[in-house]
């Protein structure tokens, strides 16, 4: 079939007759994106011993990636928008693939981090255009499936990161967890170029620059001074200075964003109380499984014992838990009978569930951790595709590179800030228990400067009680988010049932 007439059956019938080949492209291009979120996190003891990396340096290899995109996401979405959804496919594909190669050959953590950083520029084009393009060429009827399908692709992507990355390490040296993407794409883009049709908004607001850098320097300042809390003191100038700076930074973006015409983030969209519950539930979503993540793959190879590839295959369970209801249509069947308010609260408790349960159960074995990851997989799998559908829904049409682009917001922004907050958690506990031992924000150097078998066993000790104390912070954050989001979501269906009885 022929471009011309593949694009006269969108226009004639919202569905293009490729939708689901161009569904599996978008996807794959998806997941190499996502598996970069989470896929450091086996290689943590690697990265420690090769390059010198302290625990700051590692939040920083995995919030450079989360911050730069989080910060550029909305601009991607405004760009692809108005100049074209496949140009900024293309484009996030190639920049990618040139991070990827700059970070599988960097020789230190400085290096690295930069290169990560690169990395969510491209990652940034790609997050935007992939929901976008679900949008524009699925109607009404067939959306709400493929966004299913995406969220799965999503969701895999985010939990799948451990398993693959212990696979290559457990074969190659960390640098080769980098250099995977460079096929995928390279193949990923020969398959956009031949298939995804071009879609965009001529008429749409030019690029928000200026927002996009108050953005990315605001969350940026207010992550660092979250990492930087328990090495120098939460009262220190630095940290105060840090937070602070984030913090008007911010408040200069709302300010900028309100006053022209053209924003990045258009306020008002704040308004709409669906979109607020969604907000809310999509950030603390990602908050808990971004956090969970990033301590339980330390816990399983610092405190269990086991290598990089176990590790991963340890955290599996989560990932095939949100693939198999998924695609088995659990979540799709449960929603018309739950509604969205009901789905989303029932998705994120049982996340909140399975933190608790990792955190009570998981310490002294495995057994407890799987019990938590399969809880966890179920309200993923509930939730996350509900709150990507009503964040959607509650933005125009014409605005759905804005749409994607806020949703992926709050999924990066959500996961470093899980890897910030609770990763100072624990960093906090574990230096309250072992004040006395050289080193002790960092377990390696912890326990190379213990003195005998006893003052390991006393470290293993305070950082699997500083695990427990971390996940169950996230646990009761998630609670409340899922709470809040429900509630706003049932108050927003409310209102708007007499509008449209009238």
């Amino acid at each position: 079939m022929t471009a011309t007439t593949a694009e006269t059956d969108l226009a004639t019938t919202g569905r293009h007759p490729q939708r689901w080949l161009i569904l599996g492209v978008i996807c794959l291009a998806q997941l190499t994106v996502l598996l970069d979120n989470t896929v450091l996190s086996v290689a943590i003891p690697s990265l420690t011993r090769e390059l010198d990396a302290s625990t700051a340096d590692i939040q920083w290899m995995i919030n450079a990636y989360s911050l730069v995109q989080s910060g550029l996401l909305l601009t991607a979405g405004n760009a692809s928008d108005r100049y074209g959804r496949k140009k900024m496919l293309v484009a996030g594909l190639a920049l990618f693939g040139l991070g990827s190669l700059a970070a599988g050959l960097a020789q230190s953590a400085t290096q690295l981090i930069a290169a990560r950083a690169g990395m969510g520029v491209g990652g940034a084009l790609l997050m935007t255009t992939t929901l976008a393009v679900v949008v524009q060429i699925f109607d009404d009827a067939e959306r709400v499936k493929a966004i299913g399908l995406w969220s799965t692709v999503n969701s895999l992507g985010f939990a799948a990161g451990p398993l693959i990355g212990g696979v290559m390490l457990d074969h190659f040296w960390w640098g080769a967890i980098f250099l995977v993407n460079i096929p995928v794409a390279v193949i990923g883009l020969f398959a956009v170029v031949a298939l995804v049709p071009e879609s965009k908004n001529p008429q749409g607001d030019r690029p928000d620059l200026l927002g996009a850098l108050l953005s990315t320097v605001g969350m940026t300042a207010v992550v660092y001074a979250i990492i930087s809390g328990p090495g120098h003191g939460w009262t220190s100038g630095q940290v105060l200075a840090s937070g602070a700076v984030g913090l008007l930074v911010l408040s200069v973006f709302v300010l900028w964003e309100l006053r022209i015409p053209y924003p990045m983030l258009d306020m008002h969209f704040f308004r709409n109380q669906r979109f607020i519950g969604a907000v809310a539930g999509a950030i603390l979503v990602a908050f808990g499984m971004g956090g969970s993540l990033f301590l339980l793959t330390q816990h399983l190879q610092f405190v269990l014992g086991y290598g990089p590839l176990d590790a991963g295959l340890r955290t599996a369970p989560l990932a095939l838990t949100v693939i198999a209801l998924n695609l088995t249509g659990v979540g799709a069947r449960l929603l018309p009978k739950l509604g969205t308010p009901g789905t989303i609260a029932a998705g994120m408790t049982l996340v909140a569930a399975g933190l608790a349960a990792i955190a009570v159960l998981g310490g002294d074995g495995y057994g407890g951790m799987l019990l938590g990851l399969v809880v966890m997989g179920g309200g993923v799998a509930l939730s996350m595709p509900a709150m990507a559908n009503a964040i959607m829904s509650a933005i125009p049409p014409e605005k759905a590179g804005v749409g994607a682009g806020v949703n992926g917001t709050l999924a990066e922004f959500g996961n470093g800030l899980g890897v910030a907050v609770l990763g100072a958690v624990l960093n906090s506990r574990f230096a309250a228990l072992v004040p006395t031992v050289v080193g002790a924000a960092s377990l390696p150097a912890a326990l190379a400067a213990a003195d005998g078998p006893a003052e390991r066993v006393r470290i293993c000790d305070a950082f699997a009680s500083g695990l427990q104390t971390s996940q169950l912070v996230g646990a009761a954050a998630v609670l409340a988010g899922g709470l809040l989001a429900a509630m706003l979501l049932r108050r927003a269906e409310r209102e708007d049932s007499p509008r449209a009885a009238a």
